[in-house]
């Protein structure tokens, strides 16, 4: 091989310089051949571009703002409840509330145990107030090698102040909610009774928000009347000692000396944290699923928008295509125009959300109306990697959402797409059938799949497959609605030669134009179902809890010392002075308080009531499926459990279970199940005589009263206030109690109801930008109907009958699916995530109310943008059709 001579290799230096000038040139054409391209669609058409992005950047910023507020809230929730536990290694907590302080010198004495502090924490009853104050009774001596944080800050001339009897320290935040100063006296409730305790200074050290308040153990043990009685017992572990292997061993001896009384875990160990997490997670999920609902419409707004641009710009990508352009390319300039909706439409969302979520957290707290979160006040923190998740999501969704109309356009060949009238095939392959059959039976299957760390995951996806397949299926139905509907009015008028042309004319598009039809039908029924399937959640639960509050709330009168706290509460006397009052027909009374039946579950609610009948249980409680009758017993006590406790505990009728009570297990038979709506944790109904006999406690928090015939409630209530403790009754008839539980119940939906306005105007603005897309698009074909003698108010009434059939079309369809999609969040995702059934409801009125408005913007939109496209002349319209 002849080496090259140096004048052939001086040649081919110019050469291939000029080549790679030349691509460096092609290669900035192209990239400016884009820009003009993507802006000049934006400027062209800016309300559809501006309503894709602001769905997106709604659907991000609510996904966004509420993981931002459930994550600080719960933080802080978490963080708070650790700083209780200060440094201790190892915690022994009781199955009840209290347990017996003679365990405190077995644990103290124990080897490898460097301190031992005990501590009595009590909800301290305020009258007045709707939440209780937590009180911490503790040993200033061993808690200040445990939790320091914990010990007050008395004044400097009374240091004895902590071991003081009358002695109250308060954070900051129980000093702002009560009111008092230090110096100031302290109200609080023990039964009937007030306790007046002083406020001898704040504590050292409390997380913002925390209300909490610690005294004396002693002190506190005296004047709660719970001598005696600790809660827990902190330990801290000498140096070299095994943690965990000291908690499973303590754990051992414990329940074999104390069967089922004792819990032994460590602060921050993976049973609190699942306990803590748990109350919440199932509700923190469904928001934000919810809250994607709007990005979830945003996706087919997406793919409507881009879809009809790639449909109006056929021929301009055809000829781009003659003159150069390749497939590939095309493909990646569409791809790049989704991208763009995305990522603008994430970063508003995701700045948009930061900013929704400080706002909330700072006006509105961090519970969002649940009332998980209460006590705290947490801060917005900023976290890049959930903005990166949901930036991706964002983009991820705008991509999907024009990846089918980017890849017809890429596959289009140049000389059937340069031809006029070729739009209808362009979007020819979204008529295909089994794609949407096989998402629909997918759906249907996932259904029936149990759900996943107890959160309905397939329910989720099983809803998203149907509104993926049902859209899909969207061109079909509306040729074969259209078709048919067309057929029978060609019938009807075919001897009626004055028939009205217009609808003629509106059908036969129709007909033929089917998958442009669901291009339109698809935002639509997207956001119309989805509304359409929380309303009728939402209206299904509020009825549903309306009437489970009838059922339980059977009596004439309520009494109750306090609003809340477990230190406030009736002694027999005072239950037998009640009872005895004139006009009194029946008297029960009412025993609650928590137990533990898991380690890694929150505490289940003991609930002891008078006046359950065993044969007749329906008569007090809201029962679910068949009761067990007396004689099924088995001679064991009967209990009656909620659902969650079948779905969280695996019990059901029949089934023999232990229950924490007086420092012992004592065995029960489950004699039915019932409905609970207020703890979705779980909880236990037993009789009151029962528990009385079992535990020796003969104490009622609550008292309902059935009057004889002719009395009075006013006057009865007028009767209770004259009691001598008469003055801390709180007196409530069940119409007062169900006006205040669902005044409770709409601030807890309040995000729901917030996210359904959201999901109407999102389909209105979607509605309005599609048809207009889809009317201005068809200037040509305007023009060629007022080149034939078509008149322009003809032209008006075919798009307005067009507009309106359509969304007629989306609308019935999307009740039907909305419909369905109810039923899975009804039976199916509400059941996995709060453990509890509810009837269906339809909230007919509120259907109707949005069905008419997104009919009437339908219409509107239609005349609008048909006047626009009818400006100009007709020759003009069809002078550059082929």
């Amino acid at each position: 091989m002849r080496p090259a001579s140096p004048a052939s290799t001086q040649a081919s230096a110019p050469a291939s310089a000029q080549a790679r000038a030349q691509t460096r040139v092609q290669a900035k054409s192209w990239r400016q051949l884009s820009r003009w391209l993507l802006f000049g669609e934006w400027r062209a058409h800016p309300l559809r571009t501006i309503t894709a992005i602001a769905a997106i950047a709604v659907g991000i910023s609510l996904g966004f703002a509420i993981h931002l507020i459930n994550a600080a809230a719960f933080n802080e929730f978490t963080s708070a409840i650790k700083g209780l536990s200060g440094l201790a290694d190892v915690q022994v907590n009781g199955t009840e509330p209290l347990f017996d302080e003679q365990i405190y010198p077995r644990l103290a004495e124990r080897a490898g145990v460097a301190v031992a502090s005990p501590v009595l924490e009590i909800d301290a009853s305020v009258a007045g107030q709707h939440s209780a104050l937590k009180i911490l009774g503790v040993d200033p001596f061993r808690a200040g090698f445990i939790a320091p944080d914990l010990l007050g800050a008395p004044q400097p001339d009374k240091v004895f102040d902590t071991l003081a009897d009358d002695a109250l320290f308060l954070s900051l935040a129980a000093q702002q909610w009560l009111k008092v100063g230090v110096g100031a006296n302290v109200a609080l409730q023990a039964g009937t009774g007030t306790i007046q305790l002083r406020l001898a200074g704040p504590l050292q050290r409390a997380r913002a928000g925390q209300r909490i308040g610690v005294m004396d153990l002693g002190a506190a043990q005296w004047r709660f009347n719970k001598l005696g009685k600790l809660s827990r017992v902190d330990l801290k572990l000498r140096d070299g000692v095994n943690r965990d292997a000291f908690k499973a061993q303590l754990a051992r001896e414990l329940e074999r000396d104390f069967p089922g009384r004792f819990r032994v875990s460590q602060p921050n160990d993976e049973d609190q944290n699942s306990r803590n997490d748990g109350m919440s997670r199932a509700y923190r999920v469904n928001l934000t699923v919810l809250a994607l609902v709007a990005l979830f419409t945003g996706a087919f707004l997406v793919f409507s928008t881009q879809a009809l641009s790639v449909i109006r710009r056929r021929s301009q990508f055809a000829l781009l295509r003659v003159l150069g352009m390749e497939r590939g390319r095309l493909l990646r300039q569409i791809l790049l125009e989704g991208l763009s909706l995305g990522v603008a439409g994430s970063l508003i969302g995701v700045a948009a959300g930061y900013a929704m979520a400080a706002a909330a957290l700072r006006f509105f707290g961090g519970d969002l109306g649940a009332g998980f979160f209460s006590g705290v006040r947490p801060e917005v923190q900023f976290t890049p990697v959930a903005a990166a998740v949901y930036f991706a999501l964002g983009v991820g969704v705008a991509l999907l959402g024009c990846a089918a109309p980017a890849f017809e356009a890429a596959r289009a060949k140049p000389a059937v797409a340069l031809k006029s009238g070729t739009e209808e095939a362009a979007m020819a392959g979204l008529a295909k059938v089994w794609p949407a059959l096989l998402c629909i039976a997918l759906a249907a299957a996932l259904t029936q799949a149990p759900p996943i760390l107890e959160l309905p995951l397939f329910g989720y996806l099983s809803i998203a497959l149907l509104l993926v397949g049902t859209i899909a299926l969207m061109p079909r139905l509306a040729a074969i609605v259209f078709r048919y509907a067309h057929r029978r009015w060609s019938a009807a008028t075919a001897n009626r030669p004055n028939a009205p042309a217009v609808l003629s004319l509106t059908l036969a598009r129709l007909a033929n134009a089917s998958s442009q039809a669901g291009i339109a039908l698809g935002g639509v029924l997207s956001s119309f179902s989805l509304m359409v399937a929380m309303a009728i959640m939402v209206a299904s639960f509020r009825v549903s809890l309306d009437d489970w509050l009838q059922q339980i709330l059977p009596a004439d009168l309520y009494a109750r010392t306090a609003s809340a706290g477990s230190t406030a509460g009736l002694r027999p006397p005072e239950q037998a002075l009640i009872a005895a009052l004139p006009g009194v027909a029946t008297a029960s009374f009412l025993r609650a308080k928590g137990v533990s039946l898991a380690p890694n579950r929150p505490n289940v609610a003991l609930i002891a009531r008078g006046g359950i009948d065993p044969a007749d249980p329906g008569k007090s409680l809201a029962m679910v499926g068949a009761t067990l009758a007396p004689a099924a017993f088995q001679g064991l006590k009967p209990v009656w459990i909620s659902e969650a406790m079948v779905d969280l505990y695996g019990m059901k009728p029949g089934q023999r279970i232990e229950l924490p009570l007086a420092g012992k297990l004592h065995p029960f038979i489950v004699a039915g199940v019932w409905r609970d709506y207020t703890r979705p944790t779980g909880s236990v109904q037993m009789q009151l005589n029962d528990y009385r006999a079992i535990t020796g406690d003969m104490d009622a928090s609550d008292s309902a009263i059935w009057l004889k015939p002719g009395t009075e409630a006013a006057d009865f209530e007028k009767s209770l206030k004259q009691l001598p403790f008469g003055a801390t009754l709180e007196v409530s008839v069940p119409s007062e109690i169900r006006a205040m539980s669902m005044k409770v119940f709409d601030r807890s939906f309040a995000i729901t109801y917030l996210l359904e306005a959201i999901a109407i105007i999102i389909g209105l603005f979607g509605v309005a930008a599609t048809f207009s897309a889809q009317t201005l698009a068809r200037a040509k074909e305007f023009g060629m109907l007022r080149h034939i003698g078509v008149t322009r108010g003809q032209i008006l009434g075919i798009l307005a009958i067009e507009g309106g059939a359509l969304t007629a079309l989306g609308i019935a369809t999307g009740f039907v699916l909305g419909w369905v999609i109810s039923l899975i969040l009804v039976f199916i995702i509400n059941p996995q995530s709060f453990h509890w059934t509810m009837q269906l409801h339809l909230p007919w009125p509120l259907l109707a109310t949005v069905a008419a408005l997104l009919l009437t913007a339908a219409a509107l939109t239609a005349l609008l943008s048909g006047r626009q496209a009818l400006s100009g002349g007709p020759i003009r319209a069809v002078r550059e059709d082929w």
